[in-house]
Order: C-alpha cells, then structure tokens, then sequence
C-alpha cells in the first residue's frame, strides 16, 4: 500500500510526505493530545489518529480535495498564538477546512518535519484543484476506499464485496446487471476483482448514454465528430462556433492521438469536454473581473457580514477570528465589529450582554491586515459597532491606524466637493471605516471627547433615541465619541435615515443601517423611492435580534430594492446563504457586483413591488430540462443500506413576480446515474435580479426530505445549451464529483411583442 501511495505522487510529480508523523494536536494551552498524522495510499487522504476512534479511522480522516481551504504555516491561530512563547513558531501549521470543520492545529517534532508537510499539502492542494475531469473520475473508486470494501483486506474483491461497494457509492444495481458486468471485467476468470479489474467496473458503471445521445445526434457515423460537426454543436450551444475554436477543444480534450492528428472528436474526448469546466452551466467568462469598476460605490451591491465575530448562534457561542478569515477568503468585503470596553485599557470584540466569549479587538485587526485583500482587491468597508468609553475609543483608532498602516483610508481622495461615492477601482487596496462621525454644528465639544449628535452606541439605538427626542433640540441625542476615531468616517459616515423628504440634498458619504423588518417596509410602502435613494447613498441591512440562533433573513427582497450591504450571518449556512454565495460568484468573486442599470439612477422608475412594466421589465422565457445526475453522495454514509433517492427541484429568486420553483418525478435507488428527462419552464419579468438554485434531496415518504447538494448563479451568468452543474455542500464547499446534465433554453420577448401601445416601453 505504501509503494500504491509512492507511485501516484511519483506519477504526478508530488512532494513526499512522512509515511507517518508524530504530532501534537491543540485545541488550548490546556488541551493538547499525542496524534499520529499521515497520508493515505490514495495521496489525497490525510488520517489524524484519535484514541477515540475504534470502529473504523475513517472518521478521523479529510480529503484533500474540496474540504481543505488552506494550510497556515506558524503560529497563526488563536490557539497556537497562545502557546507561541513555549514552541517554536516554525514547527506549527494550520489546517484550515471549508465550512463549518473546526481547523487542524498541530504542532510537530522539527521544523523540517513541518517544512516538508506544509509543503506537501500545499502542492497536493493546488494539484487537487488543477485536476482535470478524468482524474477526478480516476479517483472516484479510491475515494469512497475500495479497501473498506474489500473485508478480508486480500487486495482482491469477490461479487459480495463488489456488492458492498456500490452501496457505498450511492447505487443500487439489479441483480442480473451487476453479475454481468462483474463476469465481464472478472478476466482472470478466478471469481474475483483485482485492483486494475475494479477500477475498470467502476469506469463502466461510469458510461454515460445520455451523452452518447447527444454525441451520435451531431455526428455523421456515430463514430467521431469531424471538426465542422463540433461547430455546429457549439453554435447551438450559444458559443464561438469558428472552426478555430473546435480545433483548439479537440487539442485539448482528445485523447484519442490519431483522431487528434486527424482534426476529430471521439466519444471519449466528447465527454472530457463536456464534463470540463469549459462547459460548466455557470459562464467562465465572468469567473474573473469582468464588470466596470469605476461606477460610485452605491451601484454595486456588496458582500457584507453580519456579526462577524461569532463561530455560531449569538448568545452563547464563541468570538474569535477565524470567522473573520473564513469571509475574506469568500470575498466577503464588509465586515462587522461589535466593541466593547475591556480589561486594563484594551477594547473586544463580542455580542454585548450575552454569554459569548470575547476576543481582542486587537487581534481582529491584526487578522484583517492579513487577510484583507487576498481574495479581493477592492476596498474593505470594517463596520464598527462602537459601544467602547471614549478612552478605549481612541484605544481603537490608535490600533486601526498603526496595524492597518496605508492600507486604512484616512481622508478624502480629493479636496473637491464630493457630489458622488468614489469607485471600487479608486478604492483599491484601502479599508473604509462605517462609523459615527462627530458634526460640530450638533454638538459641543466635552472635556473627554467630542459629544457628538450620533451616538457611539448602535444604529438601532441612535434611530430610536432621534425618534423619541424633541425636534427642535438635536443636541441631547448625544453620546461622546472619541475625536480620533470619528475622523477616520470617511465615505461611511453613519446616520439615522432621515426620509426621503430632501432625497437628493443628503452628502453622498452619509448612509443609514435598516433592520430588515424597517427595510421590508421601506421596500412594500416606498420602494420606488428607496430605489433612488439606494442609487446614491449606501445602506447596510442587518438580521432582526430576535435572531437568537443566528439565522437569515431572505436577501433577494433586499437587493431588489437596490440595497448594497444586505448583512448575513456567514456562519450559518442554508438557502439565504446560498443565495449570497449566488449573487457574489460572477465578477471574480471579488465581492463586489454592478447593480442593473435600473437600480443605478436617481430618476429610475423601477418599483421592485410593481413589475408590471417598465425599467427592468424584459420578458423572457426559461426553459431547463433536467436530464440526469452523476454520482450524488450518500446522505448517512455509515448506513451501506442506504440509498438516495433523489429528485431535483429548480428555484428562481428575484422580484415578487419571478418567485417560483418546479421540480422532477423522485428516482428510486439510485444516487448513482439517476435519469429524469423532466422540463421545467419559466417566465421572467425581471432576467436582471433573477437567481436560478439548483436544488438536490434525497426524496423521503415519512419526514422532510434531506438536502443532498445544491448550486445558485445569477440569471445573467446562466448559459444556454448542454451543461453541467457542479453541486454543492450545504456549507457552500464542493461536493465534486457529483453532477446534474441539464440542457438550459432562453427565449427573450421584445417590449412590441408585449406592449400594445409602444409609446409605454421604457
């Protein structure tokens, strides 16, 4: 087994990596436990050891491949910081996991030692996440352990364990077939499976027919496709149909060399293709910075956070700032910072009056140095929630300005008069600080501080304290705000929404936080009007504290009306979360996504409750029909007896009017290669704000179905034709290989098809 490990990394030139180390795993400085670390005779397996573990070490291992988000070299987490006077920095490393997995701290027994895992996970890392389609199919038997199958351990794998096997893989397959196609890859005729003859059953059970289908229709002999025969697919497909372009996937796909020297497609370079990112359902064009960044902040909604801070629910669980590192790395680009006063002098980080633990406010911004811009080059907006004293207030600007150094913005880009929000793209690599800041001419000037006319407590607080005090004496709602931390309020100058009165007059710097209930109401009474006003000025929208949990409200009603920070609690995942992750996937990821021209003009028309007509008003049709799914992951993969029983349903998110779902007949048995041939279709108002969720479940007669996978894009990053759909973990992490094959068609009407009376298309 060990010479199986040493061939692969040798045949696909990775680094070597300890048969096994001993390490030391810490969770505290009180808890630190013995482990035995090693990697898998598959390559891309790493087993930590646990004592508690006796049935099986399966548990205790993690895959490369879509669970592991990065390896942190040194003392960088809390934990391993604490010990960072007692073991030496260099012999530390972070495994850190997508999702809700707690990271691997471990510390190991030399520096070497360290040097050589940390580099070694590294590169598997990033060979894991250059694979191409047939490697991942390559390693689909190795990664559901073939040798959990194979009991007696022997290498080999009689129709018994064969049968074990594939209700691990998620299929159950009829009698008949499965002897059948056992008796034809049994070619030693001894009646069992050697490793070569298993990877071949399982590259059989792999066939896909309804591919063939679609290969046979645009191929002349059934054989190959010539290259003006992949042009007119491609054509169909809505893409580059020159003969170039059908020549350069055949040098890339096939792998057949003769038909690659002959200029043809066999089925085999067909299906690489097809199964390739190239052919992804999801528009590989806007996978990178693709969008005008030069529009004012406020036309660009903007991938914010809600409590930040927390790993959980917001009363118990604990601060700390890995969640802070888990949403940059996702492109998150406005963060949240609740502060609080804390012992000898030194401001927190935690959920005020609650029993969450709490963490320096220090440390936080140390974290968001690191981590600032590396998934993102656009500005990073850090939402303070300031209930600190003015002492621990100035504590805090001392720290932003001498952690963050150039990269916190201090002053105005220009000493002009600013009539709009500068740009993400005049914004790059600069933190925005959201805060309170001190208006002479509302306050007076107190012997500790600035006595400002917003206070340094919640926006929630300083709306309802405005309300409930006299008109004519703005002065009292005061609370004192350090002078040095209200000059760093630059572009995010927070202030009690005012109305819509004077929609216009308001400095374009000043924006206003709405709970979403206050923003729903907004949206329902005025949403015309909070359109316009959303145009100009930014609004952060945050969950309702009845949240106790920590759960999300639904942020498409939000971006409808044009609202750019819609705050989610990034530690709980689910529907509105996946709807998040939808909306910020084009343009890199970056965290940053043009509005529709509609929600970008002060004058706009466009009503996000009355959609009848007008801006944003394109009629399309959608139609998408679910042709099958590939290799959907067991719901209880220690129950062998358990098969899914999927069905598939299609969401679309977006204005009132376009709210709708359709879904498939269920498969019985079969999460293997169920097939449904179902359509589905749907009519549009609004294709702009639209979102499409692809959502797998694992069908169920008595109780709620399970979720299997799932996977969001916006309407306008859907492509037509042919494609694949990569699903998703309920965590937002891959859950490659499994698949949908589905064929996607959009038919879009003209406003003289729909309107009578042409003079009213806007």
């Amino acid at each position: 087994s060990e010479s199986c490990r040493g061939a692969r990394l040798q045949k696909y030139k990775l680094p070597h990596i300890p048969l096994g180390s001993n390490m030391v795993k810490v969770r505290s400085s009180r808890w630190q436990k013995s482990r035995n670390v090693r990697l898998l005779e598959d390559g891309l397996t790493v087993w930590c050891e646990s004592t508690k573990i006796t049935c099986t070490h399966m548990r205790a291992t993690f895959a490369i491949s879509g669970t592991v988000e990065c390896i942190r070299e040194g003392c960088q987490s809390e934990a391993l910081r604490r010990l960072s006077r007692s073991v030496h920095d260099k012999q530390c490393f972070t495994v850190v996991f997508r999702g809700a997995r707690k990271s691997l701290d471990l510390v190991c027994p030399s520096e070497a030692e360290a040097q050589c895992w940390v580099r070694g996970l590294r590169t598997l890392k990033e060979y894991v996440a250059n694979m191409s389609q047939k490697e991942k199919l390559d390693q689909y038997p190795a990664q559901f352990t073939i040798q959990r199958a194979d009991q007696n351990q022997d290498g080999k794998m009689s129709y018994e364990e064969v049968k074990r096997l594939l209700q691990m893989i998620n299929i159950d397959l009829s009698e008949q077939y499965a002897r059948c196609l056992f008796k034809r890859c049994d070619r030693s005729g001894d009646d069992r499976l050697d490793h070569i003859e298993i990877e071949e059953f399982c590259r059989e059970l792999l066939r896909r027919p309804e591919l063939d289908a679609v290969f046979r229709h645009y191929s002349s002999n059934g054989c190959v496709l010539a290259t003006a025969e992949l042009r007119d697919f491609l054509g169909d497909q809505g893409e580059d149909a020159s003969l170039k372009h059908a020549q350069s996937l055949i040098l890339t796909y096939e792998l057949n060399e003769w038909a690659q020297k002959n200029q043809l497609m066999t089925q085999n370079g067909f299906t690489m293709y097809m199964l390739s990112q190239e052919n992804d359902v999801f528009n590989p064009d806007h996978g990178r910075v693709h969008q005008d960044m030069s529009h004012p902040l406020a036309h660009y909604f903007i991938s914010s956070s809600h409590n930040t801070y927390l790993t959980k629910d917001q009363v118990t669980s604990a601060s700390s700032t890995e969640p802070y590192i888990r949403a940059l790395n996702q492109g998150c680009r406005c963060v949240e910072l609740d502060c609080w006063d804390g012992d000898r002098g030194e401001p927190v980080i935690y959920h005020g009056h609650t029993l969450t633990s709490k963490v320096p406010f220090k440390e936080v911004i140390e974290t968001i140095a690191q981590y600032a811009f590396k998934a993102s080059p656009y500005p990073l907006i850090l939402s303070l929630e300031n209930h600190c004293s003015v002492e621990q207030q100035a504590v805090m600007a001392k720290n932003l300005r001498t952690i963050l150094g150039g990269k916190l913005l201090t002053r105005p880009l220009t000493s002009e008069p600013l009539t709009d929000l500068p740009s993400p793209e005049e914004l790059r690599g600069r933190i925005l600080i959201k805060g309170k800041k001190h208006t002479p001419h509302l306050a007076q000037l107190g012997k500790n501080g600035s006595c400002a006319s917003f206070s340094s407590s919640s926006d929630e607080e300083v709306a309802n304290a405005v309300k409930n005090a006299p008109k004519k004496e703005p002065a009292k709602v005061s609370l004192k705000l350090s002078p040095e931390l209200s000059e760093l309020a630059v572009y995010c100058r927070s202030v009690p929404f005012r109305g819509f009165e004077n929609l216009f007059e308001n400095p374009p710097n000043e924006m206003s936080s709405f709970s979403e209930s206050e923003a729903l109401r907004l949206i329902k009474d005025s949403g015309k009007l909070f359109a316009r006003h959303n145009s100009r000025q930014l609004s952060r929208i945050y969950p309702s504290g009845q949240r106790l949990q920590s759960s999300n409200y639904d942020p498409q009603e939000m971006w409808n009306g044009g609202c750019q920070m819609v705050a989610l609690n990034f530690q709980t995942p689910g529907e509105q979360m996946d709807l998040n992750q939808g909306r910020f996937l084009p343009n890199g990821r970056c965290g940053y996504v043009l509005k529709p021209s509609f929600l970008c003009s002060p004058t706009s028309n466009f009503n996000p409750e009355n959609t009848g007509g007008g801006p944003g008003h394109i009629p399309t049709q959608l139609t998408i029909r679910i042709i099958s799914a590939q290799q959907l992951p067991k719901i209880n993969a220690d129950k062998f007896s358990s098969i899914v029983d999927p069905q598939v349903w299609v969401e679309i998110h977006g204005v009132a009017i376009d709210n709708t779902k359709g879904k498939t007949h269920r498969i019985d048995n079969n999460g293997f290669n169920p097939r449904w041939d179902c359509t589905l279709g749907f009519q549009l108002q609004v294709p702009e704000l639209a979102l499409v969720r692809f959502v797998v479940e694992d069908h169920d007669h008595t109780a709620k179905n399970d979720f299997v996978g799932q996977f969001t894009l916006p309407f306008t990053s859907l492509r037509t034709g042919y494609r694949h759909v990569h699903l998703l973990k309920a965590d937002g992490s891959s859950l490659s290989p499994a698949t949908l094959f589905i064929h996607v068609k959009v038919t879009r009407y003209s406003y003289i098809e729909q309107c009578t009376n042409k003079s009213s298309c806007v």
